[in-house]
């Protein structure tokens, strides 16, 4: 694809593509200040083991795709993207002063999987609304743009980290509160900037969650 029409395929992709691509960037940022500085908080500031840290991480990264799975079949049979998104995004944002005010290893376990419960519960729905609000034809540039933007966010973040980290001190709780802020920007961007296709009047709702349904996907094919 020449330049230009790469460029071209940019400009069509509709606005509220970029702005998902917007939302997954500021979470991003957020998630990963956190993240970046959460083993070496853990270990310093209230004595965790290095066992402890891996399976708080272990059982936290495992809570996502397995809620990711339901959150899928729930916005198919709500026939609502935005809302479930925005409860993900929320739970996201919401669990970061949780970071900054734990007393304990208890209180971060429980604040890295309301994080991941979040992260699965937007997961599905924001993708479905991304092919619900792009033509056919501009899908995979929409989907690229999004995931682009979403590891600009994954990269930034430990950089931020790292600057906030330098200029106050190795300040964990600071960094944790700082976090906050891109979280709750990616919610309101989210809420106000996005609005979600409308539905056909009178479908039927069905559970996508049985046996029919998982017939209707398409079989793997071996890779050549």
């Amino acid at each position: 694809m020449q330049p230009g029409s790469q460029i071209g395929a940019l400009g069509s992709i509709p606005r509220s593509v970029w702005v998902l691509g917007c939302v997954s960037l500021f979470m991003d940022i957020s998630s990963e200040i956190v993240h970046s500085l959460l083993p070496m908080f853990l270990m310093m500031n209230l004595g965790a083991s290095a066992a402890t840290i891996g399976l708080i991480e272990g059982v936290a990264e495992a809570t996502a795709p397995i809620v990711k799975v339901f959150s899928g079949a729930l916005s198919d049979y709500l026939g609502n993207r935005k809302w479930l998104a925005v409860t993900g995004y929320a739970l996201g944002a919401l669990s970061k002063p949780l970071f900054a005010i734990a007393p304990s290893v208890g209180v971060v376990a429980s604040a890295c999987v309301i994080d991941r419960i979040g992260k699965g519960i937007r997961g599905a729905p924001r993708d479905a609304l991304v092919a619900d609000i792009t033509p056919v034809h501009l899908r995979g540039a929409a989907f690229g743009l999004r995931q682009s933007l979403d590891t600009i966010g994954a990269v930034l973040g430990p950089l931020f980290a790292v600057i906030i980290m330098s200029v106050w001190a190795d300040n964990f709780r600071l960094a944790f509160w700082l976090a906050v802020i891109p979280g709750l920007l990616a919610v309101a961007l989210l809420t106000f900037g996005i609005r979600e296709p409308a539905r056909e009047a009178g479908a039927k709702r069905v559970n996508p969650v049985r046996r029919a349904e998982d017939r209707q996907f398409p079989k793997a094919r071996p890779i050549r």
